[in-house]
């Protein structure tokens, strides 16, 4: 979804989720605002990512689990490729590591859904003035939490082979051997104590790692 700007609106938003019926809940319940205005929505990370490149938003709200690459990831890109826009993570996800990971992607606000609509707005305008807008409960346990212990690249593939890719695919798009990827999850199994892939992704996702 994308539409024609209005510059009455200060602050530009593009919106990253996909579940069809709360993207479209969320548009509608940002631009009743004065001041905001979702100038485009995307159902996945690579869309996101392209909207923000053409919209160049005040603001991106995404959601972190998505199809093609998560909103954590996008945080990452739009991070380095577009440092003006700030990053909202809005999410079901209420666990520390997501939160550490979110902050260090760069995003200045983690947000969940369970909480009142107004407070959504709020935040975006929160954001858009380069605040911080995190809650407060959940920032004090994630500062206390377990520390994630995965590289970046085992936690790509300890996601994808969890999600059922196979170990060959993985190789293949990642340009690796299979060997080298067996040896990234075997180190990913030993770091989480887990017996085999499936109970670490699981393990990992619980905790908020992947």
């Amino acid at each position: 979804m994308s539409g024609t700007s209005n510059p009455c609106k200060e602050i530009r938003v593009v919106l990253a989720e996909d579940q069809a019926m709360v993207q479209g809940a969320l548009v509608v319940l940002l631009n009743i605002e004065s001041d905001i205005e979702v100038v485009a929505s995307a159902s996945d990370g690579e869309a996101a990512l392209r909207a923000v490149g053409l919209h160049r938003p005040s603001v991106l709200v995404t959601d972190i689990e998505m199809p093609g690459f998560t909103g954590l990831e996008l945080a990452a890109r739009v991070r380095e490729l577009y440092p003006t826009t700030r990053v909202l993570i809005l999410t079901t996800f209420a666990r520390p590591g997501y939160l550490r990971r979110a902050l260090d992607t760069g995003a200045l606000g983690y947000v969940l859904k369970d909480r009142p609509s107004a407070e959504l707005a709020d935040a975006v305008r929160r954001i858009y003035r380069g605040q911080r807008v995190i809650d407060p409960d959940l920032a004090a346990e994630a500062w206390s939490a377990e520390a994630d212990p995965l590289t970046d690249r085992e936690r790509e593939i300890l996601r994808r082979t969890g999600d059922g890719e196979s170990t060959a695919d993985v190789a293949c798009s990642l340009r690796l051997s299979e060997g080298t990827v067996r040896n990234y999850l075997s180190e990913a199994i030993s770091k989480l104590g887990a017996h085999n892939r499936a109970e670490a992704a699981r393990l990992a996702r619980s905790k908020g790692w992947l």
